[in-house]
C-alpha cells in the first residue's frame, strides 16, 4: 500500500497532486498481485466486468440502428404508397437491444461489487494497521475528530475511485468511439467530427470549471472536520463540560464552525450549478447543429426521416455518459481533495522502526539495565540526562520524584514508545534497539496511572491482555485484583459494558481492572505506574499486597508518589531534573537525611492532618 501515499507534510493547506498517479495507485485493487487473498478472483470479476461493459455498449449502438430502419419502413420514400407491413421485427430487435443495454450492465455491477467491497475492506484495515505502528508522539498529536473523518472519507474516496474508474471512464471513451464511427459510415466525417468537437469542448469547459470549484470542496472539508472535531472533543469531555456549565458555549461554538462550513458549502453548490448550466448549453449546441444537418441532408435527398431520428437520438444517448463524465470528473477531483489526507497518513513514516531480521527478545530473568541514557522529547529540552541503573531479575526498583523529573519517560522508554537520544537499554543483555519491538511490550506488563478501557464488556477489557483465555482465567485475575466480588454482583457481571473509555467505573474499578488484566497477562516484567494513586487508603493496602505477590519472582519497576507504598522496595531511585540524586532502600534514603527523607517527612505530617487515627496506624506499621 505504500503506492497509495504521496508527501508526509502535515499542512492544512492542499497540494496539486497527480492524477495519474493516483489512478496507478487504484490497479492493485482492480489486478492485484499473485500473493493477495483471493486475486484470482478478483481478476476474473474484473475481466468478466469488462466484458458486460463492452457488450451493454454494442446493444446501446445497435439500438438506434434498429429504430431508424423502423423509422424508414414506416415512413416509405413514395408518399402515395400505403404502408403495407408493420416492422414487427425491427420493433423486437429494438426493445430486445434497449433490454440488453440495461440489463448486461446490472450483470456488470452485480460481478464487480466484490471487487469494489474488497478494496474498500483492504484500504481500511491497510490504514489501520499503519496508525498503529505510527509512534506515540503522533497519538499525542493527533485530533481524533479530524483524522476519524480523513479516514473516512478516504476511505469512501478509494471506493469511489475503483468504481469510476472502471465503470464510467472506460465505457465512456468506448461509446464516443463507437458513435463516432458509425456516424463516420453511415453519413460522413463532418458529422463525426462535429460530435469529436462537442465532446472536446465538454471535457475542456468541465476540466477548467472542477479545478475552479476545488477550493470551495477543500474549504468545505477542513471546516466540516473541525466542526466535528470540536464536536467529538465537546463528548470526550462532557463531564468536564458541566462541571463548568459550559453546554451553551459548546454549542456556539460548534455552530459557529457549522456556520463557517455552511458558507463555503454553500458556495461549493453555487459554482455546481453554474457548471450543470454549461454543460447543458455545450451539448444543446452540438445536438442543434447536428440535427440542421440531419434536415439538410433529408431535404437534399441524401438522408432519410430514419438518419434524422438517428442523429437525433445518437446525440440524446451520448449526451449521458458525456453528463456522466462530467459527474465523473468532479467525482474523481473531489474523491482526490477527499483522499488527500489519508495520503499525507500513509506517507507518515513510523518513529520506531524493527531493524530488518530483528529477532524476537528472548527473556532469561529479566534483568533491565540503563546506561547512560539521555532523551528529550523537543531537542531544546532534556528529560532524562545519564541516567544509569540496573534492575536485577526479580527485583523490585521504585522511582520517585517531583511532577516532571522523568520518572513516566523511563516506562515510555521501556515500552519503546520512543528510542534514546543516547546510551542504551538492555533486558537480560540485548539491547532493545535490537530486537522486535512487539516481542518488548509483550515482556511487560504495565498498570498505567490513568486506565481508559475500551468501550466493551469488563470480560473483554480483562481479556485484553489474552484473548484466548478462559473464563476460569479471567475470574482468578479478577480475584487477585480485588474486583472479583464486585463485578460477580453486577446485573450483567463480566458482560457489564464499561461504557467510552470507562466512563461507567469509577477510578478505583477502572484501575482494579487494569491490575487484572496485567495479572492475566503473566509478562515477566512489571511496570506500575502511580498503579494504586486512585484508590482509598483501605483498598490501596489491599491491591499492595496483590501487587508483591504479583510481582514476587519478576522483575518490577514503580513509578510511585506515595512513598509508603514502595518502603519494601529493593531499590529507590530518586529523580530531579532528569538525574538520579539519590539510590538506596527506603532505610538508607531515610538515614542520608536528603530528598527522600523530607518528602517522606512531609507525607507523614500530610498524613496525620488528614488520617483518621486507624489510618495513622496502618500507616505507622508500614513505616516500621
Amino acid at each position: 500500500m505504500k503506492n497509495l501515499g504521496f508527501s508526509p507534510e502535515q499542512a492544512e493547506t492542499a497540494r496539486k497532486r497527480d492524477d495519474w498517479q493516483v489512478i496507478k495507485s487504484l490497479l492493485p485493487f482492480l489486478w492485484p498481485k499473485p500473493n493477495v487473498p483471493d486475486a484470482l478472483e478478483i481478476k476474473a470479476r474484473v475481466s468478466i466486468a469488462l466484458v458486460f461493459i463492452v457488450l451493454a455498449k454494442i446493444a446501446t449502438i445497435y439500438a438506434p440502428i434498429y429504430l431508424k430502419d423502423a423509422v424508414d419502413a414506416l415512413a416509405p420514400s413514395d408518399a402515395s404508397a400505403g404502408l403495407t407491413a408493420i416492422p414487427l421485427s425491427l420493433i423486437i430487435a429494438y426493445g430486445a437491444a434497449r433490454f440488453l443495454g440495461q440489463a448486461f450492465a446490472q450483470f456488470r455491477d452485480a460481478i464487480f461489487a466484490k471487487v469494489g467491497v474488497r478494496a474498500v475492506r483492504r484500504s481500511s484495515a491497510v490504514i489501520l494497521e499503519h496508525l498503529h505502528t505510527l509512534s506515540l508522539r503522533f497519538h499525542l498529536d493527533r485530533r481524533t475528530g479530524a483524522l476519524s473523518r480523513a479516514i473516512e472519507r478516504g476511505r469512501n474516496a478509494i471506493d469511489n475511485l475503483v468504481s469510476i474508474s472502471l465503470f464510467n471512464v472506460l465505457p465512456t471513451i468506448l461509446e464516443v468511439a463507437l458513435v463516432f464511427a458509425v456516424l463516420w459510415k453511415a453519413f460522413n466525417i463532418w458529422f463525426s467530427m462535429v460530435t469529436l468537437a462537442v465532446v472536446i469542448v465538454y471535457v475542456l469547459f468541465t476540466s477548467f470549471t472542477t479545478e475552479w470549484r476545488l477550493k470551495y470542496r477543500r474549504e468545505s472539508n477542513a471546516l466540516d472536520s473541525k466542526a466535528n472535531t470540536r464536536a467529538i472533543d465537546s463528548l470526550l469531555n462532557y463531564e468536564t463540560v458541566k462541571t463548568f456549565g459550559n453546554e451553551a458555549l459548546e454549542v456556539r461554538e460548534y455552530d459557529r464552525l457549522m456556520g463557517e462550513y455552511e458558507t463555503a458549502s454553500v458556495r461549493s453548490q453555487s459554482s455546481l450549478a453554474l457548471m450543470n448550466v454549461g454543460q447543458a448549453f455545450i451539448i444543446s449546441i452540438g445536438l442543434a447543429a447536428l440535427m440542421a444537418m440531419a434536415a439538410a441532408g433529408k431535404l437534399a435527398g441524401t438522408m432519410t426521416v430514419g438518419d434524422f431520428t438517428l442523429v437525433n437520438l445518437y446525440m440524446i444517448q451520448l449526451a449521458q455518459p458525456l453528463n456522466f463524465f462530467g459527474f465523473v470528473y468532479r467525482n474523481i477531483k473531489q474523491a482526490l481533495v477527499d483522499i488527500e489526507k489519508m495520503f499525507d497518513l500513509m506517507e507518515v513514516e513510523p518513529e520506531i522502526k524493527d531493524k530488518p531480521g530483528a529477532l524476537p527478545l528472548a527473556v532469561n530473568g529479566g534483568e533491565v539495565r540503563f546506561e547512560h541514557v539521555t532523551f528529550a522529547y523537543d531537542p531544546r529540552r532534556p528529560i532524562l540526562k545519564d541516567v544509569s541503573f540496573t534492575v536485577p531479575p526479580g527485583k523490585m526498583t521504585a522511582f520517585v520524584g517531583a511532577t516532571g523529573s522523568g520518572k513516566s519517560t523511563i516506562g515510555r522508554l521501556l515500552f519503546r514508545y520512543y528510542d534514546v537520544s543516547g546510551g542504551s537499554i538492555s533486558v537480560d543483555g540485548q539491547d532493545i534497539r535490537d530486537v522486535a519491538q512487539g516481542s518488548v511490550r509483550a515482556a511487560i506488563g504495565i498498570v498505567p496511572q490513568d486506565t481508559v478501557l475500551f468501550n466493551d464488556t469488563i470480560r473483554y477489557n480483562i481479556s485484553y491482555a489474552k484473548p484466548d483465555a478462559s473464563e476460569d482465567e479471567i475470574a482468578d485475575a479478577a480475584r487477585l485484583a480485588h474486583i472479583h466480588t464486585f463485578i460477580a454482583a453486577l446485573p450483567d457481571g463480566y458482560q457489564t459494558l464499561v461504557g467510552e473509555r470507562g466512563l461507567k467505573l469509577s477510578g478505583g474499578e477502572k484501575q482494579r481492572v487494569a491490575i487484572a488484566r496485567v495479572i492475566l497477562k503473566g509478562a515477566p516484567i512489571l511496570l506500575f505506574d502511580e498503579a494504586t494513586s486512585a484508590l482509598d487508603t483501605h483498598t490501596e493496602k489491599e491491591i499492595q499486597a496483590n501487587l508483591r505477590e504479583v510481582s514476587t519472582g519478576r522483575t518490577t519497576l514503580v513509578i510511585a508518589h506515595r512513598l509508603s507504598t514502595i518502603v519494601d522496595a529493593d531499590q529507590i531511585l530518586v529523580l530531579d531534573n532528569g538525574e538520579i540524586i539519590e539510590r538506596g532502600t527506603h532505610a538508607e534514603l531515610l538515614a542520608q537525611g536528603g530528598s527522600y527523607a523530607s518528602a517522606w517527612i512531609k507525607q507523614q505530617k500530610s498524613m496525620a492532618v488528614t488520617a483518621k487515627p486507624d489510618e495513622i496506624d496502618a500507616f505507622a506499621r508500614v513505616a516500621e
